[in-house]
């Protein structure tokens, strides 16, 4: 019987992919557990069109990846910490501190995880954040201490 995956099964396959179990495996096992659907015309259809959005969705991300990444080539977020004077600041500048500046200074949102730094920022200067902006795009982040 040919059946249509829902979830990940080790050792048959992946999420919407279509295979060939035995029909006892099929109606006793995977159809009442949901873990499958039998491969009729309209739920491969259905798996089609399914497949077809999540490609022009990825593909949508990846562009918007792209351009975020052309965006921060060029750009310099200023970030205003506490200081004690001399350089040195009171802690260290957070990946959410950076976010929050980088939002409200060019309007790009990026999670805080997205945000790499190499070692903590404990001095006033221009350092550079790597960001991970997803599909293997990364972009390097030109960012400004200041004390306040």
């Amino acid at each position: 019987m040919k059946v249509i995956l829902q979830q990940d099964i080790r050792g048959k396959g992946k999420r919407g992919q279509m295979i060939e179990v035995s029909d006892g495996y099929a109606r006793n096992y995977m159809l009442p557990r949901k873990l499958a659907v039998e491969a009729t015309a309209d739920n491969v259809n259905t798996m089609r069109m399914n497949d077809k959005a999540m490609q022009e969705k990825r593909q949508r991300e990846r562009e918007e990846a792209s351009a975020i990444a052309a965006r921060m080539r060029d750009l310099t977020v200023t970030v205003f910490a506490k200081g004690g004077g001399a350089g040195r600041l009171f802690g260290s500048v957070t990946t959410q501190e950076i976010a929050d500046a980088l939002k409200q200074s060019c309007g790009i949102e990026l999670d805080r995880r997205k945000l790499v730094l190499d070692e903590p920022i404990k001095t006033t200067g221009v350092y550079t954040v790597r960001c991970k902006l997803g599909y293997e795009i990364t972009a390097d982040l030109r960012v400004e201490i200041k004390e306040q």
